[in-house]
């Protein structure tokens, strides 16, 4: 109508002065309407990923990886905040695969966890990702399949904010990873089976004989009292460190007195860093992506899934050089910035394992240890019966969603208001003092002061210091969830609460609460912990300006109380981000409990949970000069095969093979087969046994082996192995089939025939030395086959 009123008025070449102001209004109007709509119409960044099979070398070997784009890391994906983005990632792999994008707030089906959040990328097909970018900062991504991040999926984000607040020049991005030449599921099998290859390689074994001459064989003992061989610092053997793919790079075109921002990413599977740099201390201004309070700050632990932001001046005279150790001190990648002499890092000292397990001492280092602190109104933790009906400390092996008299909690009745407030670490008389340890480095442990142990006083996020407040209306609806950070280094398995993923129940939490997670770390590895789909804000010692991260490393026997505001829909996930932890179960699914997205329903969640409850199989041979012995495994978390075969060339025979079940941590149930000669040096007469018995990994760190047979013939046994050098490692083990005469004086009434008295003690002693993590040497001393030696296999 407006366009045919112009229209008749332009034709009569006679617009009025009233019209005249019509058209200029109308002309405005317009101009106003269209650039509204032009600020609401977002840009389109559109990426292209391709995941496929490539030989890599990363560490002076020509191995199989994974590759992002022909690349390791993958390529940054660069987007500015409003962006609409369009990713597509084509799997030209054989194996599934997934993306997800950490750090980013976006719709949960984006999420990229595989038969959770989003269905997998098959192989040979494409996957669109879509989803409004509306943060800015430093994030990254990464494969959420099995073990593929360590293979190489992974790559840097950068989102540019629309208006640059903070001065400097250039943005350099710097991802740390680490690389092994293994393949990943052989590095998962070997830490199943407890070698301790990784520890010797690296040189961070402590033998016997190095713990008594520097007066640590009490602490020894009391680490071997609660089933722990030494104080674990770091899982694996790394054959290099990497920054941005290179052991060492060189930015040597940056000119004096630019300011570069650094954008530094922990994309490691398993490696946590010390980073140093060279020259003036540089500015860390943002963390996880999200600026805080500028400080300056050069020895910072980052911690893997971190993003740190620093600003850094290139000197007039010589180069920058920034320094990132290996936690364990095990190795380093370097970067280099500007040109000149090197103004060299700071170097920091690598971690003294006896020292710490002779301060360590002191502690109740168990894993899965009480969570319960002393207080005057909890002078000794309550005692509970475990599912299974075994009396254990307070948390030890306990799943809290299952100990309402066998029942499962309904978590959906922790809504608690003000007035009302549950505090969770109270009840099941789990009382914990969070005034006591908020402030890290004023935290006291079985009355050791903490601010005095290097090992653990810088291991917090004091100097993490929000912009705004981050604190939530005391008024809101809260929940308190209490997670205990447990582990089992013995099997390798993981869990929250001594329940491993595969058997955990999710956590129930509904929009509109406020959400407190106290992570409690009962373990002597570090665990960062990452919560997708949220930002949560860390408690320190800035109180109302805590920061905001989506990741939160946790140190050893310590605790972190993170809390978030919970208002997304559907389920998330919540895990330890080092790969193997992860694994090994040491996850939970965050869930609001709303209906499951209807594109998920051919990806069912059970795949996902039962990653961890993966079977791995390993096996040994021994051939020496007077025997030979096999033995193979295949293990999940609850369950165990065995098989063994004795063979002495006095044509001594034994097999036996068995089937396990772990009722808790370190107590399993089996029954089996056992066959052997009766005669020596004949196999005229072989005579198998049914046997059922028990099997116990004892304080002290012995296998103790209970079991009767068919015939009622008890049987007990005890074996050890104890590293006495770097690379050896002292064995032994007895068997006593128990005196069963009364079984015999019953058979001869019944038969007439003459009694026959039974006893056997069968035990041998050796050593083992260590050639690879394949291959050792090994010599023993066998009651039934004599002395002798010959070479030990593992696969």
């Amino acid at each position: 109508m407006f366009f045919l009123f112009l229209q008749t008025t332009l034709i009569t070449k006679k617009p009025t002065r009233v019209l005249t102001k019509f058209y200029i209004l109308t002309f405005l109007l317009l101009t106003f309407a269209f650039s509204a709509f032009a600020q609401n119409v977002r840009d389109t960044t559109v990426h292209h990923l391709t995941i496929e099979n490539q030989k890599v070398n990363k560490a002076g070997k020509d191995i199989w990886g994974m590759t992002v784009n022909g690349t390791i890391p993958g390529p940054t994906l660069n987007f500015t905040e409003g962006d609409y983005a369009v990713i597509y990632v084509e799997n030209k792999m054989d194996v599934e695969t997934s993306v997800h994008w950490h750090g980013l707030l976006l719709p949960n089906f984006y999420d990229g966890v595989p038969y959770l959040t989003t269905p997998p990328i098959k192989p040979g097909t494409i996957f669109k990702y879509e989803f409004e970018i509306n943060q800015s900062g430093t994030y990254w991504y990464h494969s959420h399949t099995m073990l593929q991040e360590q293979s190489g999926v992974y790559g840097s984000i950068q989102i540019n904010p629309v208006e640059k607040t903070l001065e400097y020049d250039h943005d350099q991005i710097l991802v740390l990873s680490d690389w092994t030449n293994q393949k990943p599921m052989n590095v998962m099998r070997n830490l199943k089976r407890g070698n301790e290859w990784y520890g010797i390689k690296k040189g961070t074994s402590t033998p016997l004989s190095m713990v008594i001459s520097r007066g640590g064989l009490g602490a020894q003992l009391n680490f071997w009292k609660q089933r722990m061989e030494g104080a674990d610092i770091a899982d694996i053997y790394y054959d290099a460190f990497l920054t941005n793919g290179e052991q060492k790079v060189d930015y040597s075109h940056y000119k004096p007195g630019e300011k570069i921002r650094l954008r530094i990413i922990n994309g490691s599977a398993s490696s946590q860093f010390w980073m140093t740099f060279g020259g003036a201390d540089p500015i860390l201004i943002a963390a996880d992506g999200l600026n805080v309070q500028p400080v300056k700050h050069n020895k910072t632990f980052i911690a893997i899934a971190e993003t740190y932001d620093f600003i850094i001046t290139i000197p007039q005279k010589g180069m920058i050089e920034m320094r990132s150790m290996a936690q364990d001190g095990s190795g380093i990648t370097y970067a280099y910035f500007g040109s000149g002499d090197t103004l060299h890092a700071p170097v920091v000292a690598r971690p003294d394992k006896i020292e710490m397990m002779k301060k360590m001492a002191k502690m109740d280092m168990r894993m899965g240890a009480p969570a319960t602190q002393w207080t005057p109104n909890n002078p000794e933790p309550e005692k509970m019966m475990n599912k299974w009906g075994m009396q254990m400390d307070a948390m030890k092996g306990m799943d809290h969603s299952k100990m309402n008299h066998g029942k499962k909690m309904d978590h959906s009745n922790m809504n608690h208001s003000k007035n009302n407030e549950m505090d969770m670490a109270k009840s099941d008389s789990m009382k914990m003092e969070n005034s006591t340890m908020d402030n890290h480095d004023n935290m006291k442990m079985e009355g050791m002061e903490m601010d005095g142990m290097n090992m653990f006083a810088e291991y917090n996020y004091n100097y993490l210091k929000a912009l705004e407040k981050t604190d939530f209306d005391e008024d809101r609806p809260r929940r308190d969830v209490l997670l205990n950070l447990t582990g089992n280094m013995w099997r390798y398995i993981w869990s929250m609460n001594g329940v491993p993923l595969a058997e955990a129940d999710k956590i129930k939490i509904k929009k509109g609460e406020v959400v407190r997670f106290t992570l409690n770390n009962l373990t002597m590895m570090h665990h960062p912990m990452h919560l997708h789909g949220h930002f949560f804000r860390v408690v320190n010692e800035n109180g109302d300006y805590s920061p905001l991260k989506h990741t939160v490393n946790v140190a050893p026997m310590q605790k972190v109380v993170i809390e978030f505001d919970a208002k997304e829909e559907s389920d998330w996930f919540f895990h330890c981000h080092v790969l193997y932890h992860m694994m090994g179960g040491m996850a939970r699914v965050v869930s609001y409990d709303t209906i499951r997205d209807a594109r998920m329903k051919p990806y069912p969640l059970k795949k996902l949970l039962n990653e961890g409850n993966h079977y791995y199989n390993w096996g040994m041979i021994d051939v020496a000069s007077h025997m030979s012995e096999l033995n193979l495994v295949s293990s999940n978390t609850r369950n165990m095969f065995g098989l063994r075969m004795e063979y002495g060339w006095n044509q001594n025979l034994e097999g036996e093979l068995t089937y396990e079940r772990f009722l808790y941590d370190y107590f399993r149930v089996f029954g089996g087969i056992n066959i052997e000669n009766e005669t020596e040096d004949s196999y005229d007469q072989i005579n198998p046994t049914a046997i059922l018995g028990i099997r116990f990994f004892t304080p002290y760190m012995f296998n103790l082996d209970f079991r009767i047979d068919n015939e009622l013939r008890p049987q007990i046994g005890l074996s050890r192995e104890i590293m006495i050098f770097p690379k050896t490692v002292l064995f032994g083990e007895f068997e006593y089939l128990f005196d069963v005469g009364w079984v015999n004086d019953l058979n001869a009434e019944n038969t007439g025939k003459e009694i026959n008295y039974t006893d056997e003690l069968v035990w041998q002693v050796g050593a083992e030395y260590f050639l690879s993590r394949n291959f050792s040497l090994m010599a023993s001393y066998d009651n039934r086959f004599g002395v002798g030696g010959g070479l030990s296999i593992k696969f």
